[in-house]
């Protein structure tokens, strides 16, 4: 855990988390509006604390669209049991409340992705302002961060746990074990096209652990997704030995544990040349080849304009696949894992 720093921030919080049992409150975010120039807005967060033991801090909802994080860590937030804690445990299922609301990755507030505004500014917009207390109140009493994510509209992705590559090899070592304890079929190693001003950042800047996870997209509410989510953080919890139990990796495929994958470098990214109708050509987890086609571009507005056919440029598994059907010139249509190698990940 490290310091907290000095900005006082504007939102106001009920919780001590010093003290033992269960608290469940609301963070109050200012934010004046035409009708309500002393408004707040109410972010569910919960506190169950008993013994001794680490501080888990399990989020959700920094994207308004990724409904499985929030399901999960409500139905913990509802029956965690403090007499068999050892430990805390952090909750806040839902913390952009108004983008959750919205069903919007970006918030409808200040048209800002939050995940891009760490570590944030106390007097900056609404989505800096959350950004600010996460990393500045919440994340410093943290010794394990699980910000659980999907690919929300823009993507489906292969259910998955994710990190960054960290040099710190012990610390690395780590997160790979909380990857494996979590139990989602892969852990990607990634390092990402824009993470400077993530949330991901923030929590390795502090030297606590970081796991995030991609469990779904496409719009929807994965049943497969929140089963391994509500799974994997239970997992979590017992693999620090915050709660009894035996620590499930099993996989729907019978095999025993999770795949550690990379994402090393661009060449695992393709992107829409230009704007048109994407039509993918494989499904999330299945294995793909350098030079076949991730898809096409078809331009169903014009006659005789040919589709434009989409390269993936490396071997490996599908990670994510474009979701929403129209794309933009510049977005990411495919991303790829492959086997980790430690060698190859440190060069």
């Amino acid at each position: 855990m490290s310091t907290l720093q000095v900005e006082k921030s504007r939102i106001t919080n009920p919780i001590d988390f010093d003290a033992d049992g269960r608290q469940a409150g609301y963070l109050r975010a200012p934010l004046s509006r035409n009708t309500a120039g002393w408004g707040v807005v109410e972010i569910p967060i919960i506190s169950v604390k008993n013994g001794s033991g680490p501080t888990i801090l399990l989020t959700g909802g920094i994207h308004g669209d990724e409904y499985e994080g929030p399901i999960a860590i409500s139905r913990l937030a509802r029956t965690l049991d403090p007499a068999k804690v050892q430990g805390r445990v952090i909750m806040i299922p839902a913390y952009n409340i108004p983008a959750v609301l919205n069903d919007t990755r970006l918030s409808p507030v200040d048209n800002r992705d939050m995940n891009r505004c760490f570590p944030g500014n106390a007097k900056g917009t609404f989505s800096e302002m959350l950004a600010h207390f996460l990393d500045g109140y919440i994340l410093p009493l943290a010794d394990v961060s699980v910000d659980l994510h999907t690919a929300g509209h823009s993507c489906d992705s292969m259910p998955s746990t994710n990190m960054h590559y960290v040099s710190n090899p012990d610390t690395r070592q780590k997160t790979m074990d909380a990857a494996t304890a979590f139990g989602a079929p892969y852990n990607a190693v990634f390092w990402g096209v824009d993470e400077g001003a993530t949330f991901t950042s923030c929590v390795e800047r502090r030297g606590a652990i970081s796991l995030g996870t991609e469990l779904g997209g496409w719009g929807r509410v994965s049943v497969e997704g929140v089963r391994i989510g509500r799974r994997g953080i239970d997992n979590i919890l017992k693999h620090f030995g915050v709660i009894d139990g035996k620590v499930d990796t099993t996989q729907r495929d019978g095999s025993p544990a999770t795949r550690h994958m990379m994402v090393r470098d661009p060449a695992a990214y393709s992107f829409a040349p230009a704007g048109g109708l994407f039509e993918p050509t494989n499904v999330v987890g299945e294995a793909v080849k350098a030079g076949d086609p991730a898809g096409w571009l078809h331009f169903v507005e014009d006659i005789d304009r040919d589709p434009i056919q989409v390269n993936y440029q490396r071997d490996g598994v599908l990670w994510m696949s474009a979701g929403p059907g129209r794309v933009a010139r510049g977005d990411v249509v495919s991303v790829i894992m492959s086997p980790y190698d430690e060698r190859q990940a440190a060069t």
